[in-house]
């Protein structure tokens, strides 16, 4: 079997309405479309959120919030998830992506301190929080900062 001799079941797709083919046809004159108006005529398309002249819901709310050009996202991992790295070995984001705690290497992570760590462990990464740099010294562990 091949693909192209594959075909539709029956009745899985229905014939296009043709409209406009005179007035014994039931959709004759106006085919459908009514009397004048935008939608009547040809290449007729309204954009998304037009509300027919009354001012769109989108221009009638108020404006709320602030996003700064250069705002900082951070993948976030959990000292408790460096678990699963043996003892004494040295952490940076390509060991991290590859034991899947993140997903990607270009971009910035950072370690918060939720859970415990019981290993010690050389870890690099972009940010570290206060609580996550004292439970890996005191697990025994060093910490290092990525460089950009």
């Amino acid at each position: 079997m091949k693909i192209e001799n594959i075909r539709k079941p029956k009745g899985a797709s229905k014939a296009p309405k043709r409209v406009g083919r005179g007035a014994g046809s039931g959709w004759g004159k106006t085919a459908g479309r009514g009397h004048k108006g935008a939608k009547a005529r040809s290449g007729a398309t309204r954009r998304l959120g037009f509300e027919g002249g009354q001012m769109p819901l989108i221009r009638r709310l108020p404006k709320v919030g602030f996003t700064h050009i250069k705002k900082k996202v951070y993948q976030i991992i959990n000292v408790e998830n460096l678990n699963c790295f043996k003892k004494d070995s040295s952490v940076d984001k390509k060991a991290m992506k590859e034991a899947r705690l993140i997903k990607r290497t270009d971009a910035l992570v950072k370690i918060l301190g939720d859970g415990k760590l019981s290993k010690s462990l050389s870890i690099m990464a972009d940010a570290f929080s206060k609580s996550a740099k004292k439970k890996i010294t005191d697990a025994g562990g060093k910490i290092g900062i990525a460089k950009k």
